[in-house]
């Protein structure tokens, strides 16, 4: 995992944050008042952005990097490079970073499979005066996802 400061952040790099930060406005969020914004980046650079979606059934709930893997696949695209997560509250900036909760880990874990790389997870504070980047595998350590069950990821691309 890396420090760096939004100046720092390669071009590719500040438009997924930014697309994720425009995404962040979309969340519906009547019960936590906590937006967050996804965007993912194909491997052919397309981005599929994502907002939270809350539910009065919690269960039913959706993040924004699950949102914004369901609206890619939903085009049939299955193969990334990058995501950038930024979120703020109601009534308030974050000071921290937001990274992704354990299920997103794993669902975005799933998708390093098939993309066959580690892919990188850009996390982000409100302001993004604090910003870390680091990789699924570091996020998920011995993560547990489709080539351990032996599925041949390539079918799924």
């Amino acid at each position: 995992m890396k420090n760096i400061t939004y100046k720092k952040l390669s071009e590719t790099q500040r438009k997924l944050l930014d697309a994720a930060e425009k995404a962040m406005k979309t969340a519906y969020n009547p019960y936590s008042h906590f937006l967050v914004g996804a965007a993912l980046l194909s491997e052919n650079g397309k981005t599929f952005t994502g907002s939270n979606v809350e539910n009065a059934g919690y269960s039913s709930t959706i993040c924004a990097e699950r949102s914004a893997i369901v609206s890619a696949n939903a085009k049939g695209v299955r193969v990334f490079d990058k995501v950038a997560i930024i979120a703020r509250g109601d009534t308030f900036d974050t000071k921290d970073i937001t990274s992704p909760c354990g299920v997103c880990r794993q669902m975005l874990f799933e998708l390093a499979q098939i993309s066959g790389k580690d892919l990188e997870v850009i996390m982000s504070s409100t302001k993004k005066d604090k910003i870390v980047i680091a990789t699924i595998k570091e996020l998920l350590p011995l993560g547990f996802g489709p080539k351990d069950i032996f599925v041949d990821v390539k079918k799924y691309r």
